[in-house]
C-alpha cells in the first residue's frame, strides 16, 4: 500500500494524525453482496507506462476506492495516508490507484483521469467486478476526482474529494501569480524578478528565496507587515498557522503574523516551484495579470479589513500601492498553454455522480475558498443536488485524521445505497465516528480571490 501526498512532506502542516478507530457497524456493508476475490496486493502497468496498485482486504465489502494522488512524484498510491489506508482496509474497502503517466510533469493532468479509469478496468480484470466504485482524490488528485465525478457516466457510483484543487489550474495560476506580483512590486521592486517562464527548478527556487527573504525583512516594519497582508489576501492565504490559536476577530496584527508564518514556512517555495511543473505540462504559462482590477481584487477578499487596518496603522496609502500594482508590467497568458489548461486542468463543471468534498478551513496550499468557487459552478450547471461539502477545523493542507476520511467514505456510500444524502453536516459526520477522532465544523468559505 503506497500512500501519501507529497505536498504534506514538503511543508509542515500541523499536528500528527492519529490512527483511526472504526466501529464494527461502520465497517459493515449496507446492501450488496461483496464479490469473491483473493485478498492481497496487486500491481500492474497501464498502456502509457503508468503503474497501478490495489489492495484487497480479507473480508472485502464489495466497494473499491479509486484513489487519485496529489501533486508530487509519479508513484502509484491507493490511499491518502498510511493511517487512512489501514483504517479503510480494516473497514472492508478495497483500494486502487495509479501513478499517472510517469514520463511527464508532476502536474499530470494530461493523463490522470484516463489513467484512473484504466486502473479501474485493470482492477476489474485482476480482482473482479466491485459492487460499488467510489472515486477518492486528494489535493491535485481532488481536481482529477472532480473530473471523474463529472465524466463518470456509470463507471463510478460516487466520489469523495479531500482538500481538492477543485477551482482548477487556471484560477490557481492567476491568483498565485497576482500574489507574487504584490510581493515583487512592493517589497523588492529593483530585484528584476521574473515570475513566469522559468528555465527550471533552480531558477524558480531562486525567485522563491528572494521573495521569502523579502517577507522576512519586511515583517520587521509596520509598512512591510501591511504589504505582506496585502499579498496574503491576494494569495487567499489563511490567517491560522500551525501551533497557534486562530486570531480573534478584528485582530489584524495577529492575522498577518500567522499569514507571514505560513510564507516563511515554505509556501512560496512550493507554489513557485510548482509553477515550473505546470509550465512544463502546458508548454507555457496560463497566468495573467493583464487588465486586473487590483482595487476590486482586494475588495473581494475576506481579509480586506485586515489589510486596510494595517495600512492605516503604518500610515501608508493603500490606493497608491494598488495603483502601483496596476502600473507594473503585466503578465500575459500564453494562448496555447491556456487552451491546454482549459482542456485538462479545470473541473467547472457539471456532475454525473454524487460528490462530497471535505476541506480543512486553514489550507495554505489549496485555500478552502476554492470550495466556494467550485460550488457556484456546480450549481450553475444544475447539479447542486449532487454536491455536498464539509469542513474540518484544522490548519494545514490535507491534514485529516483517518476517521475523517472514513466518515467521508461512509457518507458517500450511504448516498449510493439509498439514493439520497444522509446528514453530512458537521454534527452528522461527527456522530458516525468515535468521540474525539474528528474535528468537523459548520463553516461557509469566503469568496475565492481570483480576479473573476
Amino acid at each position: 500500500m503506497a500512500v501519501g501526498c507529497t505536498c504534506l512532506s514538503l511543508l509542515a502542516t500541523g499536528p500528527a494524525i492519529a490512527s483511526a478507530t472504526v466501529t464494527a457497524a461502520a465497517a459493515a456493508p449496507r446492501t450488496t453482496t461483496a464479490p469473491t476475490a483473493a485478498p492481497g496486493h496487486y500491481t500492474g502497468t497501464l498502456a502509457d507506462g503508468a503503474a497501478w496498485i490495489a489492495d484487497v482486504p480479507d473480508h472485502w465489502n464489495g466497494t473499491v476506492l479509486l484513489f487519485s494522488h496529489g501533486y508530487g512524484p509519479l508513484t502509484a498510491q491507493d490511499s491518502p495516508s498510511p493511517d487512512s489506508g489501514t483504517a479503510l482496509l480494516a473497514a472492508g474497502y478495497a483500494l486502487a490507484g495509479s501513478s499517472f503517466d510517469p514520463n511527464g510533469s508532476w502536474w499530470a493532468l494530461g493523463s490522470a483521469e484516463r489513467d484512473q479509469f484504466q486502473t479501474l478496468g485493470a482492477f476489474r480484470t485482476a480482482v473482479g467486478h466491485p459492487a460499488r466504485v467510489i472515486a477518492v482524490g486528494e489535493s491535485m488528485g481532488g481536481l482529477v476526482n472532480a473530473q471523474i465525478a463529472r465524466d463518470a457516466h456509470g463507471r463510478v457510483d460516487g466520489a469523495l474529494s479531500l482538500c481538492g484543487l477543485v477551482a482548477g489550474g487556471i484560477d490557481l495560476n492567476d491568483y498565485q501569480l497576482a500574489g507574487e506580483v504584490v510581493l515583487a512590486t512592493l517589497l523588492v521592486p529593483n530585484a528584476g524578478l521574473h515570475l513566469t517562464g522559468y528555465s527550471g527548478p533552480d531558477d524558480a527556487a531562486a525567485t522563491a528565496k528572494t521573495l521569502t527573504d523579502a517577507v522576512v525583512a519586511a515583517q520587521q516594519t509596520p509598512e512591510g507587515r501591511a504589504r505582506i497582508a496585502l499579498a496574503a489576501a491576494i494569495l487567499n492565504l489563511p490567517a491560522w498557522a500551525p501551533g497557534q490559536n486562530p486570531p480573534a476577530p478584528g485582530d489584524a496584527a495577529g492575522a498577518e503574523s500567522q499569514q507571514e508564518a505560513w510564507i516563511v514556512d515554505g509556501v512560496l517555495n512550493f507554489i513557485v516551484g510548482g509553477r515550473v511543473s505546470i509550465e512544463q505540462a502546458a508548454g507555457g504559462d496560463s497566468g495573467s495579470t493583464a487588465g486586473l482590477d487590483w482595487h476590486g481584487l482586494l475588495a473581494s477578499s475576506a481579509h480586506r479589513d485586515e489589510v486596510r487596518d494595517l495600512y492605516r496603522t503604518a500610515g501608508l496609502n493603500l490606493n497608491a500601492d494598488l495603483d502601483a500594482l496596476h502600473a507594473a508590467p503585466a503578465y500575459h497568458a500564453d494562448p496555447a498553454a491556456t487552451r491546454w489548461m482549459k482542456q485538462t486542468s479545470t473541473a467547472g463543471q457539471g456532475l454525473s455522480t454524487p460528490l462530497l468534498d471535505i476541506h480543512t478551513i486553514a489550507d495554505q496550499l489549496v485555500p478552502v475558498e476554492q470550495e466556494n468557487a467550485f460550488a457556484a459552478r456546480v450549481w450553475a450547471a444544475g447539479d447542486g443536488r449532487l454536491l455536498r461539502q464539509a469542513y474540518v477545523a484544522r490548519q494545514g493542507h490535507c491534514n485529516f485524521t483517518a476517521n475523517e476520511v472514513v466518515a467521508g467514505v461512509q457518507a458517500v456510500q450511504q448516498r449510493i445505497d439509498t439514493g439520497r444524502w444522509g446528514d453530512t453536516s458537521a454534527a452528522g459526520l461527527t456522530a458516525t465516528q468515535p468521540a474525539g477522532t474528528t474535528a468537523f465544523v459548520a463553516y461557509r468559505p469566503a469568496r475565492l480571490v481570483d480576479g473573476s
